[in-house]
């Protein structure tokens, strides 16, 4: 009786004004979904039914959430069960070659989740718990509104880059950000561990690069040594593994070399004075097998077929290249004639060391200026000034992940109002802003949009001290990438973000962020940071 009563509070409030496809409460805005008369009851009984080992652990990240957001503990079982209503978890057969593609249907009788794939039985899942988050618990019972669900993204790459180097965030707090991801399907975390501030992540072979290397932050130059055990590393890369997430790391070369350097000083190539010790030394052989060491270790830490070498702003601090005796010996021997060719030359060097490990190379846009294989090879564009450098990388034939400072470095401010942080001018990186950019307006041809692989934002951290601010200049602006890189064009409203957004600055309330409103900007002050010197915060580019 009280079940029956249940859910018929549920199908009064679903026939009110504003429901149906418009309201679906998910963000990203899925492909399809309708709404039909009834609902699903979920309580602690309901089994989830795993008809294949392989979704294992999506049957597992079903199970921590709805006991850590919902005080339920469901059990799984791989028996079918006639006449019990349940979860069914299945593969079935991939239709259109869409690899993240999903059906997630709710009846009264049961929860269906079925893709060609594991990743999108995952997108399911992520689906699932979005329709349960904010709905309360009423005597242990879960009411589930019958959505038919069918879905897939636009992009593969649907990515979030964090700088650990300029402040360091630590294990417990990018698992918390690895949950958000998915949540929001965000799919590839780009963690940039080394740069000038400091190195994160430990080298057996190296130990001084994080003992050294690790110490302080952009800052306080004087913390104590914080970086990843490769311990920690491995139980990261597990925990995102098991949320449809890849962790991509990034080792800065050859320039924002400086906490590297600091601890193998050796191996330095100088700098300048605004950015010394900033290089590695291209002019001694013996940084090539030093780095190539690095990178063999860390391809053995992170599974992933990528390597990020970074190869941008080089000319900051290559001042001392031409002083170099080992460098001018190089230039005669190779016959490069400036230090954009020292420049290359390393790189593609470097780039084989990637290729050799089975992996592909990723690299910042001023690297589509030199002459990479462009089938294991990936650009970062990131200089929105500078179109021109898009279209060189899609003319040569690689593969480009956007993240334009403007709107995706999420270091800017999002509101004309705030005072820390970095502006273009007057631009900044408003949620409207990173909502609304699509890379039609910036590719005109349609075999090279086929280039795009997705969207990132990245996440620079000098105006970062404090915990507070991560979650600040991450939420809601996390929200309006996710849409922005999963959902059609034709599902994408602005309003209608904007009213599942509400619904979800709730959770982030229950969930104890520290977020932005954009509803109501005074509601929660924005975190400032304090700085020694805060010039040079404009005037750096990435």
């Amino acid at each position: 009786m009280i079940n029956r009563l249940l859910t018929w509070i549920v199908l009064l409030a679903l026939t009110l004004p504003g429901y149906g496809q418009q309201h679906c409460p998910i963000i990203p805005a899925p492909l399809k979904a309708n709404l039909q008369a009834g609902a699903f009851i979920l309580d602690m009984n309901t089994p989830l039914l795993v008809e294949d080992p392989a979704l294992a652990d999506v049957a597992s990240y079903l199970q921590q959430e709805l006991l850590r957001l919902k005080l339920l503990p469901l059990a799984t079982s791989r028996k079918k069960m006639s006449n019990t209503a349940a979860i069914h978890l299945r593969l079935a057969e991939k239709k259109n070659n869409a690899e993240e593609a999903y059906r997630l249907m709710i009846t009264e009788r049961g929860i269906s989740i079925e893709a060609g794939s594991v990743a999108g039985v995952f997108n399911a899942a992520s689906s699932l718990m979005q329709l349960v988050a904010n709905i309360d618990v009423n005597r242990n019972k879960i009411l589930i509104p019958a959505w038919q669900i069918e879905d897939e993204p636009a992009y593969p790459w649907r990515g979030l880059m964090l700088d650990e180097s300029r402040f360091f965030i630590g294990k417990e707090k990018v698992m918390d950000l690895i949950d958000w991801m998915a949540f929001y399907k965000l799919n590839k975390l780009h963690w940039h561990l080394t740069d000038e501030p400091a190195w994160r992540l430990e080298i057996k072979k190296y130990p001084k690069l994080a003992l050294i290397g690790g110490i302080g932050d952009h800052n306080n130059p004087l913390k104590p040594a914080a970086y990843y055990t490769q311990r920690e590393i491995a139980e990261v890369i597990d925990y995102a593994s098991k949320r449809n997430i890849q962790v991509i790391p990034e080792i800065d070369m050859p320039g924002h070399a400086t906490a590297a350097n600091r601890a193998y000083p050796k191996y330095s190539g100088g700098g300048s004075d605004q950015h010394p010790d900033f290089t590695f030394d291209p002019g001694k052989e013996e940084t090539y097998a030093y780095l190539s060491a690095i990178l063999r270790e860390t391809k053995a830490l992170f599974p992933v077929d990528m390597l990020h070498l970074g190869g941008d702003e080089v000319s900051f601090g290559s001042d001392k290249w031409m002083q170099n005796e080992g460098i001018k010996k190089m230039m005669n021997q190779h016959h490069l004639q400036n230090l954009k060719d020292v420049e290359r030359y390393f790189m593609e060097r470097m780039a084989d060391s990637v290729y050799q490990l089975q992996a592909k190379l990723l690299v910042w846009d001023e690297m589509a200026d030199i002459n990479l294989p462009k089938d294991r090879t990936i650009i970062c564009w990131w200089r929105h000034d500078k179109p021109e450098q898009l279209q060189k990388s899609l003319d040569k034939g690689y593969q480009t992940i956007l993240c334009p400072r403007l709107p995706f470095y999420f270091d800017f401010v999002q509101d004309s109002s705030h005072r820390a942080g970095r502006k273009w001018g007057k631009l900044y990186s408003s949620l409207r802003d990173v909502y609304t950019f699509s890379a039609d307006s910036l590719v005109s041809n349609a075999e090279q949009r086929k280039l795009i692989l997705g969207l990132q934002a990245n996440l620079w951290t000098e105006t970062v001290t404090n915990l507070n601010r991560v979650d600040y200049l991450l939420f809601p602006r996390l929200a309006g990438l996710a849409e922005a890189a999963w959902s059609s064009r034709e599902v994408k409203n602005y309003r209608s973000f904007e009213e599942r957004l509400k619904e979800h600055l709730q959770l982030y309330r229950k969930q104890e962020l520290y977020f932005y409103n954009p509803f109501q900007p005074d509601e929660i002050p924005e975190p400032v940071y304090f700085k020694k010197d805060r010039k040079d915060l404009n005037a750096k580019e990435n």
